[in-house]
């Protein structure tokens, strides 16, 4: 054989080594990569409101390195941010995991684990909405209504807090000019409603509904003061000249057997009559109005009690709202306290 024959072989050779060699190394690089997630895992079933006796899973999410096996462990986390304060719960190490009584006022979510023949790789689910009871909605902040009482004006229904609700719904509801007396306005049942010429001298109010697959519960806001007229017309029929709206602070609230007493103070820039009402709220409960009639000029504390009608003397949350109004028709804040009835 020539020499540049020979040559050649031999460089051949040595290229066909090189290239095997990188081809050893480049899969050798390849089997040693731990798995990395490329997109997060996921809950699944009723995540975003689960109730006691739900099933949640969680998605492996996606990874390179080739995963062979997944492993998982479910937590319980604070009611309020993602994945805040949370703590493994022993023995929830399926993919599917069923939330418990424990859960209730809790977020979960799932850690998932890939591994492969070179280690592995951890991941994490957001966490899911607060766990609720399998049974109705239940109201833990009453709902309230924002914006102005004044014709062209919209109010706005606020839902307040409730455990357990899937879905609102509302229906507003018109009053005489004391609060009692409400009927529902046909058609107003939005979160919003446009005040309208003909609830001039009335109030308002919203009834809120949160329902859940389990049922529904119903609150209601506290109304509205009385509807005026556009800002023109307010000037012209109520506004007299150097009044101040009277001013009313609520300096306790205690109950005896049935009858409840209150004490609050009220200042007013006049001599006439001011008149305090007084308004007894409970969760599932028709309101009841009450009016009393004080002298402050500048400032006096009165004390003034009633015997609690039966329909408020049951278990729950009484509150009392007070709102003083002088004969101009003026009118302090809503103050309130509220008691614990057992």
């Amino acid at each position: 054989m020539g020499r540049s024959r020979m040559n050649r072989v031999c460089a051949g050779a040595a290229v066909a080594v090189a290239l095997a060699g990188l081809t050893a190394s480049g899969a050798l690089a390849r089997s040693s990569a731990v798995p990395v997630q490329t997109s997060s895992p996921t809950l699944q079933g009723h995540a975003a409101q689960p109730f006691v006796g739900d099933a949640l899973t969680t998605s492996n999410g996606t990874w390179s390195g080739s995963p062979t096996k997944f492993t998982y462990q479910w937590d319980r986390c604070d009611a309020v941010g993602d994945r805040q304060n949370c703590v493994p719960i022993a023995g929830a190490t399926d993919q599917s995991y069923t939330a418990a009584a424990a859960d209730v006022n809790h977020r979960l979510h799932a850690n998932v684990t890939a591994t492969n023949a070179d280690g592995s790789g951890k991941a994490d689910t957001k966490t899911s909405g607060v766990v609720a009871p399998a049974a109705p909605p239940v109201n833990r902040t009453r709902p309230t209504i924002s914006g102005s009482p004044v014709v062209g004006a919209t109010l706005t229904a606020n839902n307040g807090s409730w455990t357990g609700a899937s879905t609102f719904s509302y229906q507003w509801q018109l009053c005489d000019g004391s609060g009692n007396n409400c009927a529902n306005i046909a058609g107003a049942t939005g979160k919003t409603y446009g005040v309208r010429s003909s609830d001039v001298g009335r109030e308002l109010l919203t009834r809120v509904r949160a329902a859940n697959r389990f049922g529904a519960a119903t609150v209601d806001t506290d109304r509205t003061s009385q509807v005026t007229a556009t800002t023109s017309t307010t000037v012209v029929t109520t506004t007299v000249a150097g009044n101040k709206a009277p001013g009313l602070s609520f300096v306790s609230l205690r109950r005896v057997g049935v009858r409840v007493y209150a004490r609050f103070r009220v200042c007013d820039d006049r001599s006439s009559r001011v008149a305090v009402i007084e308004r007894d709220n409970k969760a599932h409960t028709v309101a009841y109005t009450r009016r009393f009639s004080v002298s402050a000029l500048p400032c006096a504390t009165y004390s003034r009690s009633w015997i609690l009608l039966k329909r408020f003397r049951t278990p729950g949350h009484l509150v009392v709202t007070l709102r003083a109004r002088d004969v101009s028709g003026a009118s302090s804040r809503v103050v309130s306290k509220g008691l614990t009835i057992r």
